[in-house]
């Protein structure tokens, strides 16, 4: 039983909230920072090729489930990929105060009070391990 559900943790994608003040009380319950990624997931190239290359990696995977709370504010443009209401409304009031400029992929690791420790716009120029690496030192400095 022990092997199955450690089989199910290693198979089961990383989870990725979508309501950014669920995601702060979890970050101060946790002592942990906040990763928050805006993206095109149906129509931004590079948006989708930092999803697959990224952080769906086993690297940043890994490091992720212990060190943050995940959340993605998603800006599809196909109509059947648009979240509700509230999630536009939420993923809106986001983009208001974190992402102006309308950047895609745009990401920010973000202590557990909102406050913007480092940013990333576009895919990352160096490489997966390079990346997960840099954030994991923040992490640690942020313990």
């Amino acid at each position: 039983m022990k092997l199955i559900t450690l089989l199910l943790l290693f198979l089961l994608p990383i989870q990725w909230e979508t309501d950014f003040e669920t995601a702060k009380k979890t970050a101060k319950e946790k002592h942990e920072l906040i990763l928050l990624n805006f993206s095109g997931s149906d129509w931004c190239g590079p948006c989708i090729m930092l999803r697959k290359e990224y952080l769906e990696s086993e690297t940043f995977s890994n490091m992720a489930n212990d060190n943050l709370v995940l959340v993605n504010a998603d800006f599809p443009r196909k109509k059947k990929n648009l979240g509700t209401p509230e999630q536009i409304k939420r993923n809106e009031a986001l983009a208001e105060l974190y992402n102006k400029e309308g950047s895609f992929p745009l990401t920010l690791l973000l202590s557990a009070d909102g406050k913007i420790l480092k940013s990333w716009h576009g895919k990352p120029e160096i490489s997966v391990d390079r990346w997960t690496s840099e954030i994991k030192a923040i992490c640690d400095a942020n313990k």
